[in-house]
């Protein structure tokens, strides 16, 4: 499982020009689900990310979570963060896990963040989103599991 999380002063996605979600300051997330990948796998996300300390202080340094903020998520599930340009000039995504499974992992993370009194934001699983962002910083960190 990876994921790209980029600190953002707000965002919003739309599918076929209507908006879905919008948050204010927080993260958005990038989700990306491996074959193979577990509930085990997604619990790791689901205990680092609210704990994560990718966020200003008063003093301007890199000190506080997302819990510290009162910031929100907007969590997009993304296999081609899976792609593999080895070989070519065209992506492979053998590595994603199947739109199924993915999708069960994505929600279950999703249930796991709200569950920790966050605002969770989602995209639409498999549809052809669009997503604005305000990025802050820019400040973006990978984590995989």
């Amino acid at each position: 499982m990876k994921a790209v999380i980029q600190r953002v002063l707000s965002a919003n996605l739309k599918v076929d020009g209507k908006l879905i979600s919008e948050i204010d300051k927080g993260y958005v997330i990038f989700l990306g689900v491996k074959k193979g990948d577990t509930k085990e796998n997604a619990d790791y996300f689901i205990k680092k990310i609210p704990t994560l300390r990718i966020c200003e202080d008063e003093n301007g340094k890199i000190n506080r979570s997302i819990v510290d903020t009162n910031g929100e998520i907007l969590l997009v599930s993304q296999f081609t963060l899976y792609a593999n340009t080895s070989h070519g000039n065209r992506p492979d995504f053998l590595e994603a896990e199947s739109p199924d499974k993915a999708n069960e992992l994505y929600e279950y993370v999703l249930e796991g963040l709200l569950k920790q009194n966050l605002v969770v934001k989602k995209g639409v699983f498999g549809a052809d989103m669009k997503i604005s962002q305000i990025n802050d910083g820019p400040f973006t960190v990978i984590l995989e599991k």
